[in-house]
């Protein structure tokens, strides 16, 4: 196996320069950087990334924080993280939170050894000591669907959003309009469910309808509590002509409750999800989308320049759209009846 000497010696150079051609070094002349380049494919020589990463003092890693890295939504701002880091010198680290204990310990461990040379962080939005921590530490991170003032982020407005879904709804005529989403105040601090609350509300007050508690259920985020949660809407007197669901794993949970009570989508519910994953589009489901590829690409291109020393804007908000497909309709008219 050939080794830098080897390169080194073939080329006429020194071992210094080598190592300043792998590195993309500026100060090499082109004559001599392609002797050096083709003195490395000649000898099939391939740098032990080991001892690369000690000669920059760098990992050449990023690190990721998750929550819940099998949820659809964060499956597609994953994939977007991969492909910003395509062609990049970057490995990829994935530490993955399912408690409220591995979000802490993650966010205080990534910090220390310098493990990572800059950090990605989805859907958790740090305290101000974690911000801190993160600026001694002089670790560069970018949060994606989160936010903290001292941190770059890339976040869409939820607060329009769920008006945008609330105000569909209304459009068609409904007047008995459900909202299904997550608790709140939740343990890792998630605070989209309840913006979209939020919005549904401003909705409903702009129409001038009535907010009814009855028509608003909480829970723990999966497809099996929203399924839940919708049968209780069903036993309401009178029960609700349509349901918004705070994300589309919630709608799915809604869809399968409304088969079983003998509900007909769209003709006796109209059901709205949220986030727009690829299981929305084979279900025909109306949803509100946001661009959950481009945000993992935004927060890569974010954190690149961030390493590369270049000024970067502190908050990237992206658009929203409405996709109208097959679980949306104006009301039945009269009373409902099952078949």
């Amino acid at each position: 196996m050939a080794t830098i000497r080897d390169v080194a010696r073939l080329a006429g150079v020194g071992v210094g320069t080598v190592s300043r051609v792998l590195n993309n070094h500026p100060s090499v002349r082109e004559q001599t950087r392609r002797r050096v380049l083709e003195a490395i494919e000649a000898l099939n020589y391939h740098p032990d990334p080991s001892a690369r990463r000690l000669s920059l003092r760098r990992t050449l890693t990023i690190g990721v924080i998750v929550p819940f890295i099998t949820n659809p939504s964060v499956v597609e701002r994953l994939r977007g993280i991969t492909l910003g880091l395509e062609g990049t010198e970057y490995d990829l680290v994935i530490f993955n939170v399912e408690t409220v204990q591995n979000r802490d310990r993650y966010f205080k461990e990534v910090v220390r050894g310098k493990r990572v040379d800059g950090l990605i962080v989805i859907s958790l939005s740090p305290t101000d000591d974690e911000a801190e921590r993160f600026a001694q530490a002089d670790l560069p991170v970018v949060l994606v669907d989160a936010a903290h003032p001292r941190l770059p982020h890339v976040i869409i407005d939820d607060v329009q959003g769920g008006m945008m879904a609330t105000q569909h709804l209304i459009n068609l005529g409904h007047r008995r309009i459900a909202f299904l989403g997550d608790i709140h105040p939740n343990p890792f601090g998630f605070t989209a469910s309840y913006h979209r609350y939020l919005g549904y509300m401003q909705a409903l007050e702009k129409a001038e309808l009535p907010y009814e508690e009855k028509y608003v259920v909480l829970g723990e985020h999966s497809r099996y509590t929203a399924y839940a949660l919708a049968m209780g809407l069903f036993d309401q007197s009178p029960p609700p002509t349509a349901i918004f669901a705070a994300s589309d794993t919630q709608a799915l949970g809604v869809l399968a409750a409304a088969r079983e009570a003998g509900y007909h989508v769209p003709e006796d519910l109209s059901v709205v999800g949220y986030d727009d994953v690829e299981t929305a589009h084979y279900l025909g489901l109306t949803t509100i989308h946001q661009p959950l590829v481009d945000s993992g690409i935004e927060g890569v291109s974010l954190l690149m320049k961030i390493l590369a020393g270049e000024e970067v804007p502190n908050e990237i908000r992206l658009p929203l759209s409405l996709v109208v497909r097959q679980t949306t309709a104006p009301p039945r008219p009269g009373p409902k009846t099952i078949a």
